[in-house]
């Protein structure tokens, strides 16, 4: 029920925004963020097209219909700023005071650098998540995270969690049998890591559940959105 409601919010989505999405294989590839280049080379397009860089085209997309995936990916906006502190939330928020309103949700952005450069999660355990309001529904086609910048801490796996808004519940996302989706996270406090979400998710606000740690459960991070050219 929850996959049809996703596939048909999904339908009416692509005709009123600029996003594009079409049916695939659900299954989980990590590849790095800046190496990814916008790209149509579907059998049947009159002249397949090959950008350097995700951002330098405008170019529609040709012969989408043997797309595996979303075609194109654009950062949501953690890292440029654009994500304004109040769309991002914790569990436990009120409880961040003292030392840790250094390390609130806010703070969760990929490349942040200095004191508080991350979300740091006040309790270990399987309870603890990073929410993010949207403000519309969207169509997310992917997530990044990175650990802390100034210790050994970071998530190693995680789960997400979706709703189109607030009055329904939490849909996990789930894998090819049915069950709830492990995402792998982090290795070291510096690199990124990406996972592409195939299919995308449509909804206003996304959870990421944290499942495994080194050391604290330590978060920064970017959504993808899912686009249909380059931008």
């Amino acid at each position: 029920m929850a996959l049809n409601m996703q596939r048909f919010l999904l339908a009416l989505l692509l005709l009123g925004v600029n996003v594009f999405i079409i049916h695939a294989q659900e299954v989980g590839v990590t590849e790095a963020w800046t190496s990814r280049s916008c790209k149509c080379d579907c059998e049947g397009a009159e002249s397949p097209t090959e950008f350097s860089s995700i951002r330098t085209s405008s170019s529609m997309v040709r012969g989408v219909d043997c797309m595996p995936e979303c075609p194109y990916h654009k950062p949501l906006g953690f890292e440029a700023g654009s994500v304004s502190p109040d769309q991002i939330t914790c569990s436990n928020q009120d409880q961040y005071t003292g030392w840790f309103s250094s390390w609130l949700p806010s703070r969760a952005r990929l490349n942040s650098q200095g004191f508080g450069c991350a979300w740091l999660s006040k309790f270990q355990d399987n309870s603890q998540w990073l929410q993010v309001d949207l403000k519309e529904v969207m169509v997310v086609s992917g997530i990044l995270t990175q650990g802390r910048c100034d210790a050994d801490e970071w998530i190693t796996k995680y789960s997400v969690q979706y709703r189109t808004n607030e009055k329904l519940n939490w849909i996990y996302y789930k894998d090819q049998t049915g069950n709830n989706r492990v995402f792998y996270g982090n290795a070291d406090r510096s690199s990124s890591v990406q996972n592409l979400l195939r299919p995308p998710i449509v909804a206003r606000y996304i959870r990421i559940l944290p499942l495994g740690w080194h050391t604290r459960i330590a978060v920064r991070m970017e959504l993808l959105l899912c686009m249909n050219k380059c931008v």
